[in-house]
């Protein structure tokens, strides 16, 4: 199946799409933060450079995109029709990854939590779910 957008046009959605500071990003910080909760942004001397560094509890915390990611069992987690073998290349090399990174950040003694960009649909009992799990030592 061809793809139903110019070659210009398919760039440019691409080039739209952000690595940092996305939307629900921005909505878990705010609700993080309003809890009295402080963190770090994008440490990048950590593997995966997490998206929240929480020092003070040992714990990192990544929010992922469906798409990108993979999130297994998830609507939003579909793959182009056209140029499957790249994508489907690609999204493997982001799964290896974030495992790696995951497996690293443990052995370095962080606790690592995963919020799929689904789950901020509702953000506070995201959030909550979280502040539970890090407030346990």
């Amino acid at each position: 199946m061809t793809d139903h957008l110019s070659r210009e046009k398919r760039s440019w959605n691409m080039s739209q799409i952000k690595a940092e500071n996305t939307k629900p990003e921005l909505t878990f910080r705010s609700l993080l933060h309003k809890q009295g909760y402080r963190y770090s942004l994008f440490r990048k001397d950590l593997p995966g450079k997490p998206d929240l560094t929480m020092k003070k509890y040992k714990s990192v915390i990544f929010i992922h995109g469906c798409f990108w990611h993979r999130h297994k069992n998830c609507k939003r987690a579909t793959t182009p029709k056209s140029n499957t073998t790249y994508w489907n290349a690609k999204f493997k090399r982001n799964v290896d990854r974030d495992k790696e990174n995951i497996i690293k950040l443990k052995r370095m003694g962080w606790r690592v939590f995963v919020i799929w960009e689904c789950e901020l649909k509702n953000p506070k009992e995201t959030l909550n779910k979280i502040i539970k799990q890090i407030n346990q030592n």
